[in-house]
């Protein structure tokens, strides 16, 4: 493993710190869950807000002047202006309601509209997938990560985002969805984008797709699949991903395979 730089450092200890927060108050949604119905939404939202407040603070103290861009805050501009932290202090908000442990603190650093750092962390499992540009990608302190290497459609498990109440696209996800299952050998929705991605890059899925992200579920995944071997696009194969939230990712032998069935869908 490359020595961590002051940057991963100051990166990998705001996850943490803010975790432990996090796993605090994942215990007590849990007892909510079974003594009250209902009564764990506003306890979420308090607790998601708690650790966008703690991330901020540990990354605006160690880099003054960076911009920040937050689930709950939305854009706070600072004097640096090719430098923004891009941030999801709760990825997976409706696992976290209902006492699952499958959801993640993101954090990418941006610059000059590039994403040069990400880390990715489950503070349940204390899976913390980080990567740096043109350092690879890595999960914890020794493994390396990288894509699989299945290289043929039928041996695949992919994972995917089903569109939940309020958001556009049923039709359009179902008829991916015709295209793609009967083809691979599985799909898979567990409900965090952040994890769907680390796990491309940990070569658990064999690939990801999904529509209408926002730039902080998705931002620190990108960097972990370039640097573990993969490639992300839009879903039509170009780079807007930030701006339009649509993305595959995907081993490089796998991604114009897949990115054929969807286009197929129409």
């Amino acid at each position: 493993m490359p020595a961590t730089s002051p940057l991963m450092n100051v990166m990998m200890d705001a996850a943490r710190k803010t975790g432990k927060g996090m796993a605090r108050d994942f215990g007590e949604v849990g007892e909510l869950q079974v003594s009250r119905k209902g009564s764990a939404s506003d306890f979420v939202t308090a607790a998601d807000l708690k650790a966008e407040q703690t991330l901020f603070e540990l990354l605006t103290k160690a880099r003054p002047g960076y911009s920040f861009i937050g689930e709950e805050r939305g854009l706070v501009e600072g004097t640096d202006k090719t430098h923004t932290w891009i941030v999801d202090p709760l990825d997976g908000t409706t696992n976290f309601i209902h006492a699952i442990p499958h959801f993640a603190i993101n954090i990418a650093l941006q610059r000059e509209g590039q994403i040069v750092a990400s880390v990715t962390y489950n503070p349940i499992t204390a899976d913390l997938f980080w990567a740096e540009k043109g350092k690879g990608a890595w999960l914890g302190a020794e493994r390396r990560l990288r894509v699989a290497a299945r290289n043929r459609l039928d041996d695949a498990l992919l994972a995917t985002g089903i569109p939940f109440l309020g958001k556009p696209g049923h039709a359009q996800f179902l008829k991916e969805l015709h295209q793609i299952t009967q083809r691979v050998a599985g799909v898979r929705r567990y409900g965090s984008a952040a994890l769907d991605l680390a796990w491309v890059a940990a070569g658990r899925y064999d690939g990801y797709w999904e529509r209408g992200l926002k730039n902080w579920d998705l931002a620190a995944g990108l960097l972990l699949i370039t640097e573990s071997g993969g490639k992300v696009t839009d879903l039509d194969g170009g780079e807007t991903m930030l701006d339009s939230g649509n993305l595959l990712a995907a081993n490089l032998d796998l991604h114009p395979l897949i990115l054929e069935k969807l286009k197929a869908a129409g």
